[in-house]
């Protein structure tokens, strides 16, 4: 499944906006620049679809607990509407009812009648035709103890009851507020859910199976019935109907009623029917917070430590002095020292002071500050067999300038703060009055300037440093300055990754030819690309193609048309694994997903009606034509792009030999009309893949294959 060619710089636009929508990151800052507190007003974080997201938490929180007082005057206040659907407020004081007799106290009990008489009986006169037999029955709640798993009533003192409410709620008000979520959410979701589908289909074990059972959780949220009203809607196309069905794994009728409640709008229907899906959101920011600080988008020092190791400036601080001697450290987390120095400290911090320093300026007062990152001795061997980590890498150092300029580009991640958001008078960043938060800033502390910059190989930061920095020269085209990094790094580092020497020194050829210096471009194919073909015929037919360059040099060849983004992930995920740092599992997920995403919808030999909703097509959109090729002509471009397909079709064949049974092969030979394969999956319930199948053992005539099941 790793074949897969996955555009990543689409996944990072995506996983960026994820991060936004959800208020996880915050800009980086430097001393000339103080940060500020975030402001919902003035960030597009903070938007209504944010905000209304935190709401829509805090009521399921307050439902899952029991506190249905606590959720009514939160929709009384943020979504009055929701309480005008008696529907819905039957359900609610039907759950206050319980939850006050379950406090077991006198008082409660009288609240309990009172509930009873003044809001439950009212609402179960015109909730629904089942409301008042419903109301009949939790009365015996009265009777029955709340621990006997015998009464007739055990359902109704289940806690399954709560989670039960507060799923139907945010699905409602999920809908009605538009308060969906992050596309990156649903698309993740979607590509679990089929590729475990698949799985199961095909009879395969999952390479993601560890991750997918851990993020993807099995319960969903109960549908939002439709108003009585709309029971009167034209009928539906069969193909929306089948094809969200089939989609998120539904009845057909409850696709029609997913379709009446969203009143016809297929796209929303499929949107309200995925945010029902569940997933481990503290997963979910793990996964993504380990591939931002891989990729380069949020700074390493956030990104790895552990949400309790948070830069954190304690209020204690507060009216002590500081000392104005900058050779003081101070730890994060306050405390006084005995000679009335204040000490910021990290109970967890164990960073070496020469290798994780800034230097803050707080109110013009200079201070080292440690950051609150593990020491060398103690991070954990993350290396993977049969990667190579001497002790001490010497790599050419770049300019600091450039570094800076990098770094100061990735953003700090923040971590979810949502309940600090409802706490009222309390910011998150509050900091006490003796430190401002905008005098409190944070600059890298420069090494001391050498020709070369000795690298600790077990430094996390060191590491991560070197395989962006690697990253950033590939993707710009600077493939010299590359191959002298990493030989400078690793002398032996080519020898185990030949292509990738092969396509980097294509690269600085194509580059040669563009500027008009044939001489160096030769140069390096003489010394390079042909030894390294000699020993690899199966790059003799891209070597030829990028000697054709000489014949048509096009100055824009490596802008339009040269994957080097994909290349540069290449390199880096190469060059991490040599240092020990595994590539991170969001991107192993994504190449599976995505894979067996193109496996399923060949089998249903149709398109998938929301991949562009979703961003998969932009996920798949990777140029991938030959090195050459991108220099050459479009048409050489078209020719090894059929090749690259050619990898997908390789890989399903290699699927079928191990196994699986993939049942189109028998109806590829038979033309299916798109209307049979509806009926077929319409009247026998059948999915897609089935129905073909079966058209195809019947020469495709929905009347005979029905007559037959039915025979």
């Amino acid at each position: 499944m790793d074949s897969m060619p996955i555009n990543w710089e689409a996944l990072d636009a995506l996983i960026i906006d994820f991060a936004k929508s959800e208020n996880l990151v915050e800009d980086s800052f430097s001393s000339s620049s103080p940060p500020s507190s975030p402001s919902p007003s003035s960030s597009s974080i903070s938007s209504s679809s944010y905000h209304s997201r935190l709401i829509i938490r805090q009521i399921r929180r307050s439902l899952e607990a029991g506190d249905i007082d606590a959720a009514i005057d939160l929709l009384r206040s943020h979504a009055p509407f929701i309480l005008d659907d008696h529907r819905l407020l039957f359900r609610l004081q039907k759950q206050r009812f319980i939850e006050l007799l379950r406090r077991g106290s006198v008082e409660a009990r009288d609240s309990a009648i009172k509930c009873l008489r003044t809001a439950l009986a009212p609402c179960a006169l015109d909730a629904y035709p089942e409301a008042y037999e419903e109301f009949k029955h939790v009365l015996l709640a009265f009777i029955y103890d709340k621990d006997d798993q015998a009464s007739p009533v055990a359902s109704e003192w289940s806690e399954r009851r709560r989670l039960d409410i507060a799923g139907l709620v945010s699905t409602v008000l999920r809908a009605h507020l538009n308060a969906y979520d992050p596309v990156f959410s649903m698309t993740l979701i979607y590509l679990i859910s089929i590729h475990k589908g698949f799985c199961l289909r095909q009879g395969i074990s999952s390479p993601i199976s560890d991750l997918t059972q851990r993020l993807l959780l099995e319960e969903r949220d109960p549908p939002a019935t439709p108003q009585d009203s709309l029971s009167e809607a034209p009928p539906f196309d069969e193909v929306d109907i089948q094809a969200l069905a089939h989609a998120v794994e539904l009845t057909r009728q409850g696709a029609v009623d997913s379709l009446r409640f969203a009143k016809g709008d297929l796209f929303q229907a499929f949107q309200n029917e995925i945010c029902r899906m569940r997933v481990d959101v503290t997963k979910l920011d793990e996964l993504v917070r380990e591939y931002c600080v891989y990729r380069g988008i949020v700074d390493a020092v956030s990104g790895i430590e552990s949400p309790s190791k948070s830069l954190k400036v304690d209020q204690s601080v507060a009216g002590y002095s500081l000392s104005r001697d900058s050779s003081h450290e101070l730890d994060f987390g306050a405390s006084k020292t005995s000679d009335g120095e204040v000490s910021i400290s990290n109970d967890h911090g164990r960073g070496s002071p020469e290798k994780n320093s800034d230097v803050a300026s707080m109110q013009g007062i200079e201070v080292e500050v440690r950051y609150a990152s593990d020491s060398t001795s103690n991070h954990e061997d993350c290396s993977t067999s049969g990667s190579h980590q001497p002790e001490n890498l010497r790599v050419p150092q770049r300019s600091r300038t450039n570094v800076s300029a990098e770094r100061s580009k990735r953003k700090r991640w923040r971590g979810r703060q949502d309940d600090l958001e409802f706490i009222p008078g309390v910011s998150c960043n509050q900091i006490s009055k003796g430190i401002s938060t905008h005098s409190l800033t944070f600059a890298s502390k420069e090494k001391q300037a050498s020709e070369c910059l000795v690298v600790d190989a077990n430094n996390v930061e060191d590491k991560y440093e070197i395989v962006l920095g690697m990253k950033e020269l590939a993707s710009k085209g600077m493939a010299a300055e590359v191959v002298e990094e990493v030989n400078a790094m690793d002398p032996n580092f080519f020898g185990q990754n030949p292509l990738l020497l092969f396509q980097l020194k294509q690269v600085e050829f194509l580059k040669l030819v563009s500027s008009g210096d044939c001489s160096s471009a030769l140069r390096v194919a003489c010394s390079h690309l042909g030894p390294l073909a000699a020993s690899d015929p199966a790059l003799l037919k891209s070597l030829k193609e990028t000697l054709l360059a000489l014949l048509q040099p096009d100055e824009d060849a490596l802008r339009k048309g040269f994957p080097l983004h994909a290349l540069a992930t290449s390199l880096q995920v190469a060059i991490g694994r040599r240092l020990g740092i595994d590539e991170p599992q969001l991107m192993k997920i994504m190449r599976a997903t995505l894979h067996t995403h193109n496996e399923w919808f060949k089998l249903q030999m149709c398109k998938d009606h929301f991949e562009s909703l979703l961003r998969i097509d932009s996920l798949k959109e990777v140029n991938m034509p030959s090195l050459a090729a991108a220099a050459t002509s479009k048409s050489n471009a078209d020719s090894c792009s059929n090749g690259s397909s050619q990898v997908t079709i390789s890989s399903s064949t290699r699927m079928v030999e191990d196994g699986s049974s993939l049942s189109q092969v028998s109806s590829r030979d038979v033309v299916c009309d798109e209307n049979a394969i509806l009926k077929v999956m319409e009247f026998l319930a059948l999915p897609r893949a089935d129905a073909i199948h079966l058209l195809g053992q019947y020469n495709g005539n929905a009347e005979t294959v029905i007559q037959q099941i039915f025979a």
